[in-house]
């Protein structure tokens, strides 16, 4: 026969309650650590960067999930794999994926879809999510560096020129980098617009319409070799 639990002592029956609270926030797949109470809004998983104007949500270091957002891409440091979507990068943990800061040297092929950019004497530096990446044309990736030194210009937060490629045809992943990497350069000796370049390489007054002239060509140039393009 059971016995009744308002007849427990109160330091057992909480020790009670803690327990059901644990395993019922055990496999939410959110956030290592204490589990979340009933209160906690969204806010408790995310943070705002102010830095450089940029003001964007991103979720915290030690977020963890079991899926990877749609359209990540894949990287390698040393050996040990990386996830990146959207300013944010994931580090796999057992059946977990969870929010960490970049390695400095880590690499990847296209900046967030906001950053500012931050100007250090003559060299531009693009940053989100407390994260400072450089240009390497002999890499052709945009590599996580040290945070520049001195004083610092910072332009306003803005979209950056990626594009979400889906492989209609089961391209690799390797495919799928040549492809884009061609059809980048296809675009830009098309429309003297390169978003690698601070200011596309071109005149202010035309930034706007070779910024979308280049897309265009990006995506037709994609979508002749089997990719849908967002």
């Amino acid at each position: 026969m059971n016995r009744p639990t308002h007849n427990l002592p109160r330091n057992l029956l909480a020790l009670l309650v803690v327990a059901a609270a644990s395993q019922a926030f055990a496999g939410d797949g959110r956030h290592y650590g204490s589990p979340p109470r009933a209160s906690y809004s969204h806010s408790h998983y995310s943070h705002v960067d102010a830095h450089h104007g940029h003001y964007r949500s991103y979720p915290v270091h030690g977020y963890s999930t079991y899926h990877l957002p749609y359209g990540y891409y894949s990287a390698r440091y040393y050996g040990s794999p990386y996830y990146y979507h959207g300013g944010s990068w994931y580090r796999p943990y057992g059946p977990r994926y969870v929010v960490v800061a970049p390695p400095i040297g880590i690499g990847i092929s296209v900046l967030p879809p906001y950053y500012s950019t931050v100007w250090f004497g003559a060299s531009p530096y693009y940053y989100a999510n407390d994260t400072y990446y450089t240009y390497r044309t002999e890499r052709r990736e945009y590599v996580v560096t040290e945070p520049p030194r001195g004083e610092v210009r910072t332009e306003p937060s803005h979209g950056s020129d990626e594009v979400f490629v889906y492989p209609k045809q089961g391209q690799t992943e390797a495919q799928q980098a040549t492809d884009r990497d061609e059809c980048h350069q296809w675009a830009v000796a098309r429309t003297g617009f390169d978003p690698a370049r601070p200011a596309g390489n071109v005149a202010e007054t035309d930034m706007t319409s070779k910024r979308a002239d280049y897309a265009r060509a990006e995506a037709a140039c994609l979508d002749g070799r089997g990719y849908s393009v967002r």
